[in-house]
């Protein structure tokens, strides 16, 4: 019914016109009250939301470990520290054994690195630097190295987004302790501090740098792009790190490279990168947002931007490496002409990763571990009424509560085009149904001589697998809808798929809510062409009866009853089975099991009937309250009929 392209076209569009451009500021005042909001906002709103606002504030451990000295001018001290109460990280100091007064220090970040703190380049690098009499942080990343491990992969900090608690935060308290830790050295100069890292390092250094103004020198390489250029360079659609929920609702990533002036910054891209962040088209629209900003303070030369040609690929070899010497060079070594630029030899001072362990304590906190604790006390206030006459208030409490957590659109639906054919007395149409000005939903009408009601058939294998259900519709005297809405079926996006349903969610968006949105404004647009027919929806699968429930919860006698095959019992089963962002894009809406579970949300359906099918013996323990929450309300409707079999 759609052409392969055109889901993936209109989530392009969708999600372009919701990125921000950079402000038109005239005086460096202006700028500066900009640039406080937008910091202000980005951790208030991005980073610190929910139980990360405690970890901020939380007295955090450091513990000095063994240290290596081989006699060649420096030491490397091995140290863990806790980003947030429980979960540490393993990190190492390289130290000048001769050390007097104030000395540079910069915080070596990595990016997607089996290696981790033990890569080579990034040994060469820390080893450099403290030749150079710098003192060096070499910290590792979550789900790299030392502590690469399956709760630690990135997909997975979605689960503390599901429980209404930034998924970014363990990412940020990570780099703000190791910031932290450089700048309570004795010898550290406050005025010379410097980040650097590759790939998801370049993320950390320009995420970190452009909100912690004690960062005075940036290096991030190939490691970041505009929003606006991700959408159109697929390779550069990043983890759920650098793709947070409601970022792009603050600031693009134009903004934070503008943020860093007048600090001095170093933008390195490689110009053949096969991975990501190609220079010709990555590196101009920051330079276009942020020159202008530096020529604001009169600071132009604090800027410097980077190219690699040799090798060209995604790296930090010496090439760009030696760049990052020069601006060691010019910004915190002015005075010094003896100060040599050119990479220093230490092939032999390598050391394996075995060597540059540090030993962890048992039960390191984890992505998984912490939304599993969260996760226990959840849905916070979430009692059903006691008694009749408070239902009516609660309903609409916690239906405005659960528009603002999906983020709730008012769509309206209109046909499009269609393709009408006949087979076997059976009424069949071909649909693209129009819903707002963004979306082309697929639908398949299905009516049959003698029609009592509709019934809108949703599947998470897509409509096509619903067959055999289908059929039993029609033979109750039900016209169908099979429908595929946003990311199923024929709607799910080609390439990359997951990666675009972060997108949404950066920009204020919530998939969930649009799949719920879509089935509402499909229901109101089938009553108003048959207003005579009750219409029901019909889902299989957990994803799609989650955002059936909140469409039907929604929606309100637009949507007539619910029937649901294969529903979770809880919302909890996506982060008790371990669930990661990549396989099931709208099941971590963010804050919806802070809010609400499978249980709140179909008690705001009732009295309407919600019936999930073929429940197990868990789903029916857990829910045992709808039952009778149905009996409160005077209804005798059973959520749960006997288990039988589809013919």
């Amino acid at each position: 019914i759609l052409t392969p392209e055109m889901p993936q076209q209109e989530v392009q569009a969708f999600v372009e016109k919701r990125i921000p451009s950079m402000p038109d500021v005239k005086t460096r005042d202006d700028w500066e009250a900009e640039a406080s909001r937008i910091r202000r906002q980005v951790l208030a709103r991005i980073v610190y939301r929910g139980e990360a606002a405690k970890w901020r504030d939380a007295k955090c451990k450091v513990e000095w470990l063994s240290t290596i000295d081989d006699g060649n001018g420096y030491r490397i001290r091995k140290l863990r520290f806790e980003a947030l109460p429980g979960l540490w990280i393993p990190a190492l100091l390289y130290e000048p054994t001769k050390l007097s007064g104030k000395v540079p220090v910069v915080m070596n970040v990595n990016g997607h690195d089996a290696d981790g703190k033990a890569a080579k380049y990034k040994q060469i690098r820390c080893i450099n630097q403290a030749k150079r009499g710098m003192i060096a942080l070499n910290v590792e990343w979550l789900g790299m190295g030392q502590l690469r491990d399956s709760d630690y992969t990135h997909y997975k900090m979605n689960q503390l987004d599901l429980c209404g608690t930034s998924g970014l935060a363990p990412f940020y308290l990570s780099m703000k302790r190791g910031l932290d830790i450089l700048l309570a050295h004795e010898h550290a100069d406050a005025t010379r501090v410097a980040v650097a890292g590759l790939s998801g390092g370049g993320w950390q250094t320009i995420f970190i740098s452009s909100l912690d103004t004690r960062v005075t020198l940036a290096n991030p390489v190939a490691g970041y792009s505009s929003f606006k250029t991700r959408v159109r360079h697929l390779k550069d659609l990043g983890d759920s790190e650098q793709t947070p929920n409601d970022l792009a609702v603050v600031a693009d990533y134009t903004h934070l490279t503008a943020l860093l002036a007048p600090r001095a910054a170093l933008l390195t891209f490689n110009k053949t990168d096969s991975c990501c962040f190609e220079s010709d088209y990555a590196l101009p629209p920051l330079l276009e947002a942020a020159v202008p900003i530096y020529q604001l303070y009169n600071k132009p030369k604090k800027l410097v931007w980077h190219v690699n040609v040799d090798p060209g690929n995604h790296n930090f070899e010496r090439d760009n490496r030696e760049a990052l010497y020069r601006m060691f060079r010019d910004h915190f070594y002015r005075a010094d002409h003896t100060f040599d630029d050119s990479e220093f030899a230490c092939e032999n001072e390598i050391k394996s990763k075995d060597e540059l362990d540090v030993l962890l304590p048992d039960g390191n906190e984890t992505f998984h571990s912490l939304a599993l604790r969260l996760s226990r006390t959840l849905p916070r206030n979430g009692e059903l009424p006691r008694a009749k006459n408070e239902t009516a208030s609660w309903r609409r409490t916690m239906t405005s509560r659960l528009r603002e957590v999906v983020r709730w659109s008012e769509y309206r639906c209109v046909e499009n085009q269609h393709v009408k054919t006949q087979q076997n007395r059976m009424g069949v149409r071909h649909l693209r149904l129009k819903i707002g000005d963004a979306w082309t939903a697929p639908v398949v009408e299905l009516t049959p001589v003698n029609v009592k009601a509709t019934a809108i058939v949703v599947s998470d294998g897509g409509r096509a697998k619903m067959a055999k259900q289908i059929r039993l519709l029609l033979s109750s005297g039900n016209r169908v809808l099979a429908v595929d809405p946003f990311y199923f079926g024929e709607s799910k996006i080609a390439e990359r798929d997951f990666l675009f349903a972060l997108l949404v969610a950066t920009v204020g968006e919530r998939p969930l809510g649009i799949q719920a949105s879509q089935i509402a404004a499909i229901a109101c647009w089938s009553r108003e062409q048959k207003p005579e027919q009750p219409v029901s929806i019909v889902a299989d699968g957990p994803r799609c009866s989650t955002f059936s429930l909140v469409a039907a919860a929604i929606a309100g006698n637009s949507i007539s009853a619910v029937e649901l095959h294969g529903a979770m019992a809880s919302l909890r089963q996506v982060i008790t089975d371990n669930g990661a962002v990549n396989q099931t894009p709208e099941m971590f809406c963010f804050g919806l099991l802070e809010q609400f579970d499978v249980l709140q949300l179909a008690a705001l359906v009732a009295p309407r009937k919600v019936t999930f099918h073929d429940a197990d013996e868990r789903t029916t323990s857990q829910l045992s309250a709808l039952t009778d929450w149905y009996h409160k309300i005077g209804s005798q409707h059973d959520p749960f009929p006997p288990s039988r079999e589809t013919e």
